[in-house]
């Protein structure tokens, strides 16, 4: 029955977005209105299960995604975090809204969604760790951190999994925080733009743009991506 309430509930989103009716949902679920709340206390506790799972769902495409990817092919990895964002977001437009659109007024997101929100900027960041590793060094900023956004990095870092490295800028662990940042909010942006219309009438070439897009940004990053032939093959950039 939780698993039918949210099917229901997932298909409002699709139709009237994240502002659900309990009265509406339990009606379709075939319930009244007081036997819903035996399975979810709250709209919010409701619009919270919806949250996780949109994270979830989004974050395990993206993973299964990079992990199909040689882990030498840090471009490709890279790359395939892109596409992977950019295909979950367009074949699930309503549960994108969700986690990436508007905030619903009344609404405050509990402890319970930070851990699956962060997966794919863990997932992104990982790539960055791994190429200043390799030594593939992202492009110097062309201006210093604030020292309030340093301390912000800087308690991040205190709650990252794994190991650092320890190299200095621009392959420090603040400096590839910092570059994974700008990166995660330049791709959810560009997949905002897409998913929500703002490039109608603008781009109509939206693969071929997403994909130079996602190239600039793994230069930014110092990653090596394959460069597309006409023929189908690929080659180092």
């Amino acid at each position: 029955m939780t698993e039918e309430i949210r099917a229901v509930a997932r298909r409002h989103l699709a139709i009237d977005g994240a502002n659900l009716s309990l009265r509406a949902v339990a009606r379709d679920a075939g319930l009244v209105p007081s036997a819903l709340y035996r399975y979810f206390a709250s709209r919010d506790a409701l619009l919270t299960a919806l949250i996780i799972e949109a994270y979830e769902a989004l974050a395990e495409a993206v993973e299964k995604a990079e992990a199909a990817v040689p882990r030498a092919d840090l471009g490709g990895r890279w790359l395939a975090v892109c596409r992977a964002v950019r295909a979950w977001g367009l074949d699930n437009p309503a549960e994108y809204a969700l986690i990436y659109g508007s905030p619903v007024p009344g609404y405050a997101a509990p402890e319970d969604t930070v851990s699956p929100a962060s997966r794919v900027l863990l997932t992104l960041s990982a790539i960055l760790f791994d190429g200043a590793d390799a030594g593939q060094r992202a492009v110097s900023p062309a201006r210093p951190l604030p020292a309030a956004v340093r301390e912000d990095l800087a308690r991040l870092m205190n709650h990252w999994p794994g190991e650092q490295p320890q190299e200095q800028e621009p392959s420090s662990p603040e400096a590839l925080l910092a570059m994974a940042l700008t990166l995660w909010t330049h791709l959810f942006g560009l997949v905002g733009f897409e998913v929500f219309g703002r490039l109608n009438t603008m781009i109509d070439a939206r693969e071929e743009y997403f994909d130079h897009q996602a190239r600039v940004m793994a230069d930014l990053a110092g990653l090596t991506t394959p460069t597309e032939r006409t023929d189908g093959d690929t080659a180092p950039a």
